[in-house]
């Protein structure tokens, strides 16, 4: 399989939303899931009663809990199964049509422009290609508010679990996983669009021994750094870059 064969195709036509892989990412109360709402709250959180457009929403888990919060969430997936199974979800819970789930084109969502306090976008840009992330970061600019702020979050390349399964090496590899960003790159994909940087950093992962070992020494060795989170703004006043 070519890299290029990772497309929306792909992701309709395999179990990949469905498979027995997936149970710790459908589960939103396992360690993985509480881990990636706690990072992802921290480096930015939106306050009750504002929009967010959740970019690559998957299986729906961010467009939840911020739902729950009381914000006003659209989800966005370019994969009918993804938001078959979020639609799914969300009859299951109840609740009526919060959040509402939108099959279209991160890069090219059709949503109006200017009207989302915050766009989020978690583990979505290493499934996306350069030209991809290129215009998903121009076009969360385009749906926020002046001031609004997009909150990205992707693993880091350089990370030894990640230089393990892109070798094979005792993990196996994510094929949806097309191309690893490092912390520069995210940077430049923001500020090339048009954003101003809030806050950059490299997280720690939800592996409790590996943590520890992460949060005392990730600062001298890029191996132990787990996840890249970049925070930006949209400056008021902000036109197109």
């Amino acid at each position: 399989m070519t890299a290029r064969e990772i497309d929306r195709e792909y992701y309709d036509s395999s179990d990949y939303f469905e498979g027995s892989g997936a149970h710790h990412i459908v589960d939103v109360d396992s360690p993985f899931q509480q881990y990636r709402l706690e990072k992802v709250l921290a480096l930015h959180t939106p306050h009750p009663g504002e929009r967010v457009a959740d970019l690559g929403c998957g299986w729906g888990t961010f467009s939840f809990a911020l739902a729950d919060r009381g914000l006003d969430v659209v989800g966005v997936d370019f994969s009918q199964r993804s938001i078959e199974f979020c639609e799914d979800r969300r009859a299951q819970r109840g609740g009526g049509a919060r959040p509402e789930f939108l099959c279209a084109d991160a890069g090219d969502t059709g949503l109006p422009g200017a009207s989302f306090d915050t766009v989020v976008a978690a583990d979505l840009f290493e499934h996306l290609y350069p030209e991809d992330s290129r215009r998903v970061a121009e076009e969360a600019f385009r749906l926020l508010k002046p001031g609004g702020r997009f909150s990205t979050w992707t693993p880091h390349r350089g990370h030894i679990l990640e230089v393990l399964k892109n070798r094979d090496i005792l993990l196996q590899r994510d094929p949806t996983h097309v191309d690893y960003k490092s912390m520069e790159r995210m940077r430049g994909l923001l500020t090339g669009a048009g954003f101003e940087i809030e806050r950059a950093y490299f997280a720690e992962s939800h592996v409790p021994g590996l943590r520890a070992a992460e949060r005392l020494l990730q600062r001298w060795v890029p191996l132990l750094r787990r996840r890249i989170a970049v925070l930006g703004h949209k400056p008021v006043g902000g036109g197109a870059p």
